[in-house]
């Protein structure tokens, strides 16, 4: 699974000038807000009234509160006192982030067949990916990733909602949603924005996109994809997309790795081995309905390797892939599931 800031996705800026602030001699003002947040930036652009700074404020605020309740870097937040609680767990109805959370991971974890797992938090801080001091494993020690195999799994952890609560059964394991949770995030600021009114959106944490409605110039939202290679600069783009009511997601190990005696190992941890893995997948890029399921679907992808993504993306109704792999004189190989290609922006 990936934890941290995503390597590869939208460039906000680049989105900023393709779309413009205001049209000339147009009534209709986009606007730009932009934060922190997730160890990462949020960039909101929007076709609104409101005042900018009331809907930071709005936006500030909502992630602070989602924060609050799955942020394994937050030893007060809700997934991270469930880790460190070895017996029954409860958790009230009204901190329903961490549920929404919960749930879709569940159906998710299912659906990929077990490559998208949140369980694996111990072995992506063993690997030195996680909230953990980072370090690079310069011995392996198959003995201690066994163990910690016997509590992988999401299949492992149990619950049941009552009518004021959801209660978690003892639970061995620890949790992790990063790979879950920016999309989760963008999700919830487009709600936000729609509650408020405003139809035409984009909103992007770390990478990680929801689109609604249209640009400024009246057409779908132009959107970058970041070059797969640690060589290529924030700016270099491979692809360009057009999205209007849809979700991208981007994974990646690229930039995000150790290196030990020359050899890399990148920050996707199988939870089927407990190994980093390693396969042809440089990079890939989802389209769903929303955010958050792109974001876990393409962490699955990059675990899964490339035929066995390209499957899943078949299976899956309306969700749409660009895997990229490389070649051995090091360019880098486009492959798109099948209606991936009325994304690609031709001009």
């Amino acid at each position: 699974m990936t934890t941290g800031v995503r390597t590869i996705g939208l460039i906000g800026a680049l989105l900023w000038l393709l779309t413009g602030c205001k049209e000339s001699g147009s009534s209709t003002t986009y606007i730009k807000v932009t934060g922190e947040t997730m160890g990462t930036y949020y960039n909101v652009t929007l076709n609104s009234d409101l005042s900018p700074a009331t809907i930071k404020d709005s936006i500030d605020q909502l992630l602070v509160e989602i924060n609050d309740e799955v942020s394994t870097y937050i030893e007060t937040s809700i997934i991270s006192r469930l880790n460190q609680e070895p017996g029954t767990f409860t958790i009230s109805d009204s901190q329903d982030h961490f549920a929404k959370n919960l749930d879709a991971s569940t159906d998710l974890y299912e659906t990929t067949r077990g490559y998208f797992d949140p369980t694996v938090m111990p072995l992506v801080n063993y690997w030195g990916f996680g909230y953990t001091p980072k370090r690079a494993v310069t011995q392996v020690d198959s003995t201690a990733i066994d163990s910690m195999m016997q509590i992988v799994g999401l299949d492992k952890l149990s619950y049941r909602k009552t009518l004021n609560s959801l209660v978690i059964k003892p639970f061995r394991g620890q949790l992790d949603f990063s790979a879950i949770a920016k999309g989760y995030g963008v999700d919830q600021v487009g709600a936000l924005l729609e509650r408020n009114g405003v139809k035409d959106y984009y909103v992007e944490i770390g990478g990680e996109v929801l689109t609604h409605g249209q640009n400024s110039k009246g057409g779908n939202w132009v959107i970058g994809i970041n070059t797969p290679s640690s060589d290529a600069a924030l700016t270099d783009l491979i692809e360009y997309l057009m999205l209007t009511n849809r979700g991208l997601a981007s994974s990646g190990n690229y930039r995000n790795y150790h290196e030990v005696d020359g050899a890399k190992y990148g920050h996707t941890i199988n939870p089927k081995t407990g190994y980093p893995e390693v396969n042809e997948l440089l990079a890939v890029s989802v389209i769903a309905r929303d955010c958050m399921t792109a974001d876990a679907i393409a962490t699955a992808c990059m675990v899964m390797g490339y035929t066995k993504a390209k499957d899943l993306i078949a299976s899956l109704p309306e969700i749409e892939a660009c895997f990229f792999t490389g070649s051995e004189d090091g360019s880098i190989n486009k492959n798109y599931s099948h209606g991936f290609i009325q994304y690609v922006a031709t001009e």
